[in-house]
């Protein structure tokens, strides 16, 4: 049987830090995992991180400097098993919930045909707006999964919801999406 193929996206919160040990965990676990990373997220990790934790390229541009006949777009959403955001935030959320493909990651989205699985992060006020629960519900309503926020001691100084799920429950979930066979 293969590997279990993992599209993992990486958007600019500072919760990115933490996708790097949900990359360690699921690579350790038996999935295969590649990387796309919006601009912003560079900002927090870099790539240099995720690749050498997947022993992968990690993809930051929709028009890379090589050549790829078919869309980097295209030939990366159809490896996926799964497709996994983490952090989502608000921004991305937006994105997709309407439709907008403006960089890799968000094309990705509409590209896509596996299962998409969003673990939102953002501050307290922002997951509380209006237009934010308007977004999840229409993403909801459209066959996305999520795993909800915690709530806890956020970058900002504050203490409550919008802090991201800890990388060991986002694993939980994928592994109860995409099991793996027995080694």
């Amino acid at each position: 049987m293969s590997q279990p193929e993992i599209l993992l996206g990486v958007t600019g919160g500072i919760a990115a830090y933490k996708t790097a040990d949900l990359t360690s965990k699921l690579v350790q676990a038996g999935y295969g995992v590649t990387v796309v990373m919006t601009e912003s997220a560079t900002r927090f990790v870099g790539p240099a991180t995720f690749e050498a934790l997947t022993g992968r390229h990690v993809y930051t541009t929709i028009f890379p400097a090589h050549d790829h006949p078919r869309g980097e777009h295209i030939e990366l959403a159809r490896r996926a098993d799964l497709m996994v955001v983490a952090p989502a935030t608000a921004n991305y959320l937006g994105k997709v919930a309407h439709g907008l493909a403006d960089d890799l990651l968000s094309t990705l989205a509409m590209t896509n045909t596996a299962p998409l699985l969003l673990a939102p992060a953002m501050n307290t006020e922002m997951w509380n707006k209006p237009p934010v629960q308007r977004n999840i519900e229409l993403l909801k309503s459209d066959g996305v999964l999520f795993i909800e926020p915690g709530s806890g001691w956020l970058s900002c100084g504050q203490v409550g919801p919008g802090r991201m799920a800890e990388p060991r429950e986002i694993l939980a979930r994928i592994q109860e999406l995409l099991p793996l066979a027995p080694r």
